[in-house]
């Protein structure tokens, strides 16, 4: 068994890259507790692996006392001085209790200890594999699903895709191939755990790296995604470089770039605009097709009025909304759309108001209190009294 034991832990360190002293630390711990199952003690026990011969010892440690109380944890003076004559009272004593069919037990316990590391260590390696991955994209092949999720391979591992991640309306059928971001890695009790998602703004982010060169590259810039996965979204970008177009780099010619991104996503409508460090430029940017004639901001600068045309209000803010909710989230703006005659009429009324005067006090008004007026009064019949008398 001895040969054996070492034959196996030698692959096991170059084939799954678990160090050899890492499980013989772990087989000493579970030969003890072996033994103390078989045996029924274990709290004085020893195990001791032998790396150079694969031989296996049990070792009893007993403390050297005056007098012995309990055989099993103590040993007397004499009795220790026979084995060395340097013993002294307070130390410890090994005496060798391997027993006779410990071999067989060793051999199993040792089977179980090195399938335990296996499994540890493929879930570590996997584990460490895809947190590589965490907020990129990845390739799988829809399994199965449950009332819960659908299941993606992704090869070394079963990803998890919930029903928020999902995009509505989408069919997933058992061994489809799907383009997945992977939003969450966790390493669970059992076992590492990928969760991925289809509706993620930043799943656009990298298709539009995959598609677009100079977006990997960092020539255009994405800037902000605002997104209602499945029905529309809203890609604001920027170029480094001042002779490259961001807008025109991303729909790529007669919109082939873009096209691809919408195919993969299922028919997802695209609105690509370009950032302005203006922001009621970028505004009016966000909300195209629209035009905007104006845009006002609040004395905060986190909310704004923008003005379109009569016939372009509905337009502006799309259906259900949509339009002007996606320009909100793309720009983190609290937008309110007006029309120009909505617009006109709110200043004419505002013009209309009138102008409360300010009323100016040229002289301070003296304020007297009742006390003062009562005091008053009876000084006056006082005096008129007195000067009665003195006629």
């Amino acid at each position: 068994m001895s040969k054996e034991m070492l034959n196996a832990l030698d692959a096991l360190e170059v084939e799954k890259g678990i160090s050899k002293e890492i499980v013989i630390e772990a087989l000493e711990a579970a030969l003890v507790s072996a033994y103390k199952r078989h045996y029924g003690q274990a709290q004085n026990v020893e195990v001791e692996f032998d790396s150079k011969k694969g031989n296996i010892h049990v070792y009893a440690v007993k403390e050297i006392t005056e007098e012995v109380m309990d055989s099993q944890l103590e040993v007397s003076l004499d009795e220790a001085l026979k084995l060395n004559g340097a013993y002294e009272l307070g130390d410890t004593v090994r005496f060798e209790v391997t027993p006779k069919d410990f071999g067989r037990i060793a051999a199993q316990t040792a089977k179980q200890v090195i399938l335990q590391r296996v499994r540890e260590a493929e879930r570590t390696i996997i584990y460490n594999e895809f947190s590589a991955y965490e907020n990129e994209i990845m390739q799988g092949i829809v399994e199965r699903q449950d009332h819960r999720y659908i299941y993606v391979n992704l090869g070394k591992i079963e990803a998890v895709l919930s029903r928020q991640d999902q995009i509505p309306n989408e069919v997933y059928q058992p061994h489809d191939r799907i383009k997945v971001y992977v939003s969450k890695v966790e390493n669970t009790s059992k076992g590492p755990q990928v969760f991925v998602s289809r509706s993620h703004p930043d799943l656009l982010k990298r298709l539009f790296e995959q598609e677009i060169p100079e977006v990997y590259d960092g020539i255009v810039e994405i800037v902000s995604v605002a997104r209602e996965a499945g029905d529309r979204a809203k890609v604001s970008v920027r170029s480094q470089d001042e002779n490259v177009d961001p807008v025109g780099t991303c729909v790529g010619q007669k919109g082939q770039r873009v096209q691809a991104i919408v195919n993969e996503l299922k028919g997802e409508n695209m609105d690509i605009v370009e950032w302005n460090e203006d922001p009621a430029v970028y505004i009016a940017n966000a909300l195209n097709p629209a035009q905007v004639v104006e845009v006002t901001f609040d004395e905060s600068g986190k909310a704004c009025t923008v003005v379109v045309p009569d016939y372009q209000l509905s337009l502006a803010i799309g259906k259900r909304g949509q339009n002007a909710r996606l320009a909100a989230k793309l720009t983190n703006l609290k937008v309110d759309i007006k029309s120009e005659t909505d617009m006109a009429a709110i200043r004419e009324q505002q013009a209309a108001m009138p102008v409360e005067e300010e009323v100016t006090v040229e002289e301070p008004v003296e304020v007297v209190t009742a006390e003062e007026v009562v005091e008053e009064i009876v000084t006056e019949d006082v005096t008129e009294e007195v000067s009665s008398n003195e006629e």
